[in-house]
């Protein structure tokens, strides 16, 4: 999965959270896939930056 479609995924899950569109049960599953989804996010723009840096330090 892209960095997009995560981030897009968490933006989904977090609009229905705000509508209240989960149930009680649906919420702790939706919660868990959002933390799962943050990691990814994160571990992406860590590699990304340190791509970016490593780009920049041979020029």
């Amino acid at each position: 999965m892209t960095y997009e479609e995560s981030l897009k995924q968490l933006e989904d899950i977090v609009r229905k959270m705000e509508a209240g569109d989960y149930s009680i049960d649906e919420l702790a599953e939706k919660l868990t896939l959002a933390q799962q989804l943050i990691s990814q996010c994160k571990e992406k723009l860590s590699k990304s930056d340190t791509e970016i840096k490593k780009i920049l330090e041979k020029s």
